[in-house]
C-alpha cells in the first residue's frame, strides 16, 4: 500500500552539502518536489517545518538487534522502531547471533524477521568466519548479495594469517570488511579503560594496546590485499592516528567512533553497568583526539554500536555486568550536545557521519534530489529533553546518557515515503 503524499514546508533542507530552506514534497516513495511555495495538493499530508533542519534518514552501520538468538535483549521489531524513533531509516546488524550469520541458510531465519518485522531497512553483516570462531573463512561469494559485509564483531580475528585470507576473499568479490579490532592476550580480564579511575576504585583496565594493536596490523593487511577495511568502534587516540596515517596513504581505509565516546571519559565512570561497553569509555586525550578525527575528517562515521541486555544482565556493576549499552534514541541528539553546540564541529558535519558517508560506504548515493527514495529525518535542534529510558522503544534500558539533557528532537521519520516515526507534538 502507497503511503500518502507529504509535502513539508519551509524548512532547512540538506541539499548539495549546505542548507537550504524550501518546500519538499514526497509522492510514490520517493523525493518528487524540491521547490519553494509548493501549492499543496488535495491529499498532501502537511507537515510545519519552520524552524526544522530536514536531513537524510540517519545510517547506522553498527546496530545489534540480538535476532535470533537472543530476542530476550532485543527483536527486530523493537530495534527497528527504536531506530525509526531515533531519526534512522537503514541500520547494519552485527552477526554475533545464534545461528551465525555464517552461510546463506543461517542466513535466512534473520532475513525472514526483517522481512516480516523491520520497520525500516535493517542490512545484516555475515560472519568473516565460520561460527564467528577465527578459524575458516565463509562463503563470501554466495553471502555477498544479501549482507552489508563481513564481521566477526563482538570479537576480533586473532590469526594474522586467518584475516589475509579473509580478506584477500572479500577483496575478489569487492566486499565491506567491518573489523572488531581487539588483541584477546591483551586484555587481562579487564572491563574498563586502564585509567585514573580503575586505578582509583580497584577495578582491572583494558590497556588502549589491545584496541590499536590490531587496528595496526589490520591497516597492513588491507594495504597488502586490497581489501576495503571499516574500522568499528574506534576509542583510542593511538587508533585515530594510524587510520589518518592510512588515508594518507590512500589505503581504502575508513572508521567509525560511538557517540558515548565523544561525550564521555573514564573520569565519568559511575558504579554502574550502563558504563560499561566494549571498547571502554576511555580518557580525555582520547576523547580529544576522536573529536579531533571527526572535525577533520579521519573518523568517518559515528555508530551507535546499540547493543541491549536485559536489565539482570546490566545490573551487576562494572565488574560483572554484560558489555554493551542501547543508543538509536539518542545518538542523533547526543551528537549535536556534545558536538555541534560546543563548537567541535558544525552541523553540516554532524549530517555527513551519520548520514552522507555511511551510505557512501554501503556505495549508495547521500544525495536528497528529486527521484531519490524519500528516506528522509525532520530534527528540531531547539528543542531539549531529558534522556529517561522507561521511554525507550528498545528492550534495552541501559544508556550512559540516563538523565543528560540533550539539544535535538526528531519530529518525523519517513522511509520510502511512509511515516515509520512522528512526534506526538507534530
Amino acid at each position: 500500500m502507497t503511503a500518502a503524499p507529504v509535502l513539508i514546508k519551509g524548512a532547512k533542507v540538506w541539499l548539495d552539502g549546505e542548507f537550504r530552506c524550501t518546500d519538499l514534497r514526497v509522492a510514490d516513495g520517493v523525493v518528487n518536489a524540491i521547490a519553494p511555495d509548493i501549492m499543496p495538493e488535495e491529499d498532501d499530508m502537511i507537515v510545519d517545518g519552520k524552524g526544522r533542519h530536514l536531513i537524510p534518514g540517519l545510517v547506522d552501520l553498527h546496530v545489534h538487534f540480538r535476532e535470533p538468538g537472543f530476542s530476550y535483549k532485543e527483536t527486530i521489531a523493537a530495534g527497528s522502531r527504536a531506530a525509526a524513533k531515533g531519526g534512522f531509516t537503514t541500520v547494519c546488524t552485527m552477526p554475533n547471533l545464534k545461528p551465525a550469520p555464517d552461510s546463506v541458510e543461517n542466513l535466512k531465519k534473520q532475513l525472514d524477521s526483517i522481512s516480516d518485522d523491520a520497520q525500516i531497512e535493517v542490512l545484516p553483516f555475515a560472519t568473516i568466519t565460520r561460527q564467528r570462531l577465527g578459524h575458516e573463512c565463509v562463503d563470501y561469494k554466495a553471502l555477498l548479495p544479501y549482507v552489508a559485509g563481513f564481521s566477526d564483531d563482538g570479537t576480533g580475528v586473532q590469526d594474522a594469517d586467518v584475516m589475509r585470507r579473509s580478506m584477500e576473499g572479500i577483496a575478489e568479490v569487492d566486499g565491506l570488511l567491518a573489523a572488531h579490532c581487539e588483541v584477546e592476550s591483551l586484555l587481562n580480564k579487564g572491563y574498563i579503560h586502564d585509567g585514573e579511575y580503575a586505578r582509583a576504585h580497584g577495578h582491572r583496565g583494558i590497556c588502549s594496546e589491545s584496541e590499536w594493536g590490531e587496528v595496526k596490523r589490520d591497516i597492513e593487511l588491507a594495504a597488502a590485499t586490497g581489501c576495503r577495511l571499516h574500522i568499528c568502534h574506534v576509542s583510542t587516540k593511538e587508533s585515530v592516528e594510524l587510520v589518518r596515517e592510512a588515508k594518507r596513504k590512500g589505503l581504502k581505509v575508513t572508521c567509525e567512533t560511538g557517540p558515548h565516546y565523544l561525550a564521555f571519559t573514564d573520569a565519568d565512570l559511575q558504579e554502574d553497568g550502563r558504563f560499561k561497553m566494549n571498547p571502554p569509555i576511555r580518557s580525555g586525550a582520547d576523547r580529544e583526539a576522536l573529536r579531533r578525527g571527526i572535525a577533520d575528517g579521519t573518523v568517518d562515521v559515528v555508530a551507535t554500536d546499540h547493543a541491549p541486555h536485559s536489565a539482570e544482565e546490566k545490573a551487576k556493576g562494572l565488574e560483572k555486568s554484560a558489555m554493551g549499552v542501547v543508543g538509536l534514541e539518542t545518538s542523533l541528539p547526543a551528537v549535536y550536545t556534545y558536538m555541534v553546540e560546543p563548537g567541535h564541529i558544525s552541523l553540516g558535519k554532524l549530517v555527513e557521519v551519520m548520514a552522507d558517508n555511511p551510505r557512501r560506504i554501503l556505495g549508495r548515493d547521500p544525495e536528497i534530489k528529486e527521484g531519490s527514495r524519500a528516506d528522509l529525518t525532520l530534527v528540531d535542534f531547539s528543542r531539549e529533553w531529558t534522556v529517561d529510558p522507561e521511554s525507550f522503544l528498545t528492550l534495552g534500558r541501559a544508556t550512559p546518557f540516563n538523565g543528560c539533557k540533550l539539544k535535538g528532537e526528531i519530529m518525523l521519520t519517513l522511509f520510502g515515503g511512509a511515516p515509520v516515526f512522528s512526534h506526538p507534538e507534530l
